[in-house]
């Protein structure tokens, strides 16, 4: 091998990056430490930027193209190397290649569940994911403050610091926004995009990255917030409750056969059919006499009479289980008083009379 030949296998005379990855975002042109010759050609592929450094410092930048590195086209890199004549002769130089293109389908997801204060709830914690995209904007700063000297940078490198950034301003937001629970599967887009100008200047600045697209796919709550949401679904698919509790009482008479004699027989065939109210109106009914007549309450009995006989003061289960309804459903028509009760503490208790009133109304 000659001279001439020597020299040429010790220069760098092309210059590109063929990538076929998916998760690369930035990578060093391995220059096997040979010098860069004068004239040399640098390929740059759409999606991609290369950018030069020199000792250290940054110098040009370039887009795509087919670019031949002489003096004219390299000025910022030849201030740096201060050479009287530019790039007459060989030069090293390290070439880092980013990756401009959209990074899409990136997790995002809550660790740790986010406290919010909620109108219909109270205090709840919800828990959050979804995806996002982004891209290189500014190749310097992302070299400087995330790459750095890393010869081959992969995305998995730098999702967890992402994914903290993203979470932490979706956190802020989210319970700033004061938006009931129950409204949040509505406003999923909203979301999402009140966020990307809040984001993206300060990936801008802190990482040279731009958010393409921030999507929240599902808020979630814990279990029994989920259940009081379902309970309230079937309340409102119900109606009127009273006459729920009413027909659910009707039907558990229907059911419960043999504790009454004839009395109680053809007491579950009215209200079977309805016509229960007729039933309550009458003296000496199967719920007694009627409100008022204290006297003859005892000489009627509790209602039913027998094993399932009911006695003066009733728990919400108690009267829940004579209903045929939920202890849930009691409490709700206690709190908002259309079965008059009286708390003693923190229990409720529910007089015969007051059940009586409650099925008449």
């Amino acid at each position: 091998m000659g001279l001439m030949d020597y020299l040429k296998t010790q220069l760098l005379d092309i210059i590109q990056w063929e990538d076929d990855s998916r998760d690369t975002i930035s990578w060093r042109f391995p220059d096997l430490d040979k010098e860069i010759k004068r004239g040399a050609q640098l390929i740059v592929r759409e999606s991609q930027a290369a950018q030069f450094v020199y000792v250290g410092q940054f110098g040009d930048t370039f887009g795509p193209g087919k670019h031949t590195l002489v003096t004219e086209n390299i000025p910022v890199l030849s201030t740096l190397k201060g050479w009287k004549y530019g790039f007459e002769s060989p030069f090293k130089a390290d070439v880092y290649y980013v990756n401009t293109r959209l990074f899409t389908g990136n997790k995002w997801g809550t660790s740790n569940p986010i406290m919010l204060r909620d109108a219909d709830f109270g205090i709840v914690r919800a828990r959050a994911f979804g995806t996002y995209d982004f891209k290189v904007v500014d190749v310097k700063t992302f070299l400087k403050e995330v790459a750095g000297t890393d010869a081959h940078f992969r995305l998995e490198e730098f999702q967890d610091t992402m994914r903290s950034r993203l979470v932490s301003a979706f956190t802020d937001a989210l319970a700033s926004s004061k938006v009931p629970v129950l409204d949040i599967a509505t406003r999923y887009t909203e979301l999402g995009d009140a966020l990307l100008p809040v984001l993206n200047p300060i990936l801008a600045a802190k990482y040279g990255l731009e958010l393409g697209s921030f999507i929240v796919e599902n808020v979630s709550v814990p279990p029994e917030v989920e259940q009081a949401i379902d309970k309230r679904s079937s309340m409102a698919a119900i109606g009127n409750l009273n006459d729920y509790v009413k027909l659910q009482f009707a039907e558990s008479l229907g059911k419960d056969r043999g504790g009454s004699g004839a009395a109680g027989s053809a007491a579950e065939l009215a209200m079977g059919f309805g016509l229960a109210g007729q039933l309550m109106n009458q003296p000496g009914g199967i719920l007694g006499a009627p409100q008022g007549t204290q006297a003859a309450a005892p000489a009627a009995g509790p209602v039913g009479g027998g094993a399932g006989a009911l006695p003066e003061l009733l728990s919400p289960a108690e009267v829940a289980q004579k209903l045929g309804v939920t202890e849930a459903d009691v409490l709700a028509s206690l709190a908002e008083g259309s079965l008059k009760g009286k708390k003693i503490g923190s229990a409720w208790r529910i007089t015969r009379t007051a059940l009586e009133d409650f099925l008449k109304s």
